[in-house]
């Protein structure tokens, strides 16, 4: 819980304001193939997948609502999940990611949601070195999203490298190629 959020676990009960979140296109503008996501596939594949994460992701990490605390409506999610995104294969830490809905832009949501996670994360870990065995936090994004760049900047991430990948199908800003941020765990827990 933040200030302005309630980060929780997502129920099946979520289903309309997933679909609706993944249906929108200015949501997926720079996410994979550019295309919204239709509500059959985020029935049938993604919130199962999410779910399912939390039975196989350590206490801490996986996928979580964000919720206003003032209204409870519905602002989108943040993820903290073992990296494997394209751009991250090598990485031996956590990956960021965030989904927020337009009329919520602006607002510092997705910084406020990443940021207590990666907080989370860190009381889960309690003293030790590192959370969860791991020793960075790192986040990718299309380098034309200059949104999702602030908001990895905001939440401590620095830029380290741009890299092109061959996606199957071209999204405009692709040919621009995509970065990476991030920040080792002990220089987070300075902060």
């Amino acid at each position: 819980m933040t200030d302005r959020l309630v980060l929780r676990r997502f129920e099946p009960a979520d289903l309309e304001d997933l679909a609706a979140l993944h249906a929108d296109p200015a949501v997926m503008r720079f996410i994979d193939d550019g295309r919204p996501v239709a509500r059959e596939v985020v029935a049938g594949q993604t919130l199962p997948g999410i779910l399912a994460g939390y039975q196989r992701l350590p206490a801490g990490l996986g996928r979580f609502a964000l919720q206003e605390r003032r209204s409870g409506g519905f602002v989108g999610w943040a993820s903290l999940v073992p990296a494997n995104s394209v751009g991250l294969e090598e990485h031996p830490g956590l990956e960021l990611g965030y989904r927020i809905r337009p009329s919520m832009w602006g607002r510092g949501y997705a910084a406020e949601g990443a940021r207590a996670l990666i907080l989370r994360a860190f009381e889960y870990a309690g003293d030790g070195p590192d959370i969860h065995g791991c020793e960075s936090v790192a986040a990718t994004t299309m380098t034309v999203n200059t949104a999702s760049r602030r908001v990895m900047e905001k939440v401590g991430l620095r830029y380290v490298r741009t890299f092109f990948a061959d996606w199957p199908d071209a999204v405009e800003g692709s040919e621009h190629g995509d970065v990476v941020y991030e920040r080792s765990l002990s220089e987070l827990r300075r902060e």
